[in-house]
């Protein structure tokens, strides 16, 4: 946990300095050169269940980071494997256990 842990006070240092967004993800970088994007995306949602960090600015900043650089992740297709994974939404058919009575 001890790299996750420097990856999370860069972050909660680059936010108490005001950078955000990409200024934010370079100043990480730059002070964790070994990170990845997914890390730092790890180490911001740590973010949420520390409980001396109360600035909501600061919780703000760091959780939308997390969000955009996780959707890139998504997009540029490094978890699509897992995707293929996941069941389709009301994939399996109601059957008469579990109809509702007033719908079926």
């Amino acid at each position: 946990m001890g790299e996750k842990r420097k990856v999370y006070e860069a972050l909660v240092d680059g936010a108490m300095d005001g950078l955000t967004d990409d200024a934010l993800f370079k100043f990480v970088s730059k002070r964790c050169p070994k990170t990845s994007s997914k890390k730092i995306v790890r180490a911001a949602l740590l973010g949420l269940t520390d409980p001396h960090l109360r600035d909501r600015n600061i919780l703000d900043t760091i959780y939308a980071l997390a969000i955009k650089h996780r959707m890139d992740e998504l997009r540029d297709g490094e978890d699509g494997d897992d995707r293929d994974a996941w069941p389709a939404p009301f994939a399996r058919s109601l059957d008469k256990e579990t109809a509702r009575p007033d719908l079926a």
